[in-house]
């Protein structure tokens, strides 16, 4: 197969992925901190809780960087 679909197992919602990783509380307070401007997504601001990421994904938080592993 050339196109391999992706799953939902393949991908994690950046508010998913704070709270996982117990960057933030909770889905509020991860709502208010992307829409805030706060966290990078490769480089990039991102204000979109609901960004898909895929494995290999850098996450930029408080000035520290998590790779998304799933």
């Amino acid at each position: 197969m050339t196109n391999k679909q992706k799953n939902s197992s393949d991908m994690i919602r950046l508010g998913q992925f704070m709270k996982w990783q117990n960057l933030v509380q909770s889905g509020g307070e991860a709502k208010i901190r992307i829409q805030g401007g706060e966290v990078m997504v490769n480089g990039c601001v991102e204000t979109r809780r609901g960004r898909q990421l895929i494995s290999g994904d850098r996450v930029t938080f408080n000035g520290k960087h998590y790779e998304v592993t799933l």
